[in-house]
């Protein structure tokens, strides 16, 4: 079910609880700023997903409340996990998802990265 991009953070979400440890997860990267790990439910050949490690619920909360060090070594954790998965050369895509028409799913600032395959038009028409 699809949620709000704004209000406040739910310490209980699926992503705050893999990153305390209480659900695992296949990871696949990890910075002092990010983790990346397998989506359970892909949607591509390679489907990673990157989450800043502080309590932030989108790119607006994201980018108005995250360090200059957090900002950076998130983006840089995307870059990263991407090449890590060999997908600089053929080519890969990237989707946040933030907020209800947009089907945001988990209340927690995430990056998908989608790869492994040609992925067609970006959005269905």
């Amino acid at each position: 079910m699809p949620v709000d991009a704004l209000g406040a953070y739910d310490d209980n979400n699926i992503f705050a609880r893999i990153l305390r440890g209480e659900i695992p997860c296949k990871q696949v990267h990890e910075t002092p700023h990010a983790l990346a790990f397998h989506d359970i439910n892909p949607q591509a050949p390679t489907h990673v997903l990157v989450i800043p490690k502080g309590p932030y619920r989108s790119w607006a909360d994201f980018s108005a409340k995250a360090s200059e060090a957090e900002i950076a070594g998130f983006v840089r954790a995307v870059g990263e996990t991407a090449k890590l998965l060999g997908l600089e050369e053929p080519g890969y895509r990237l989707l946040a998802n933030a907020g209800v028409n947009a089907h945001q799913e988990v209340p927690h600032l995430h990056v998908h990265i989608f790869g492994g395959r040609a992925l067609g038009p970006m959005l269905a028409r």
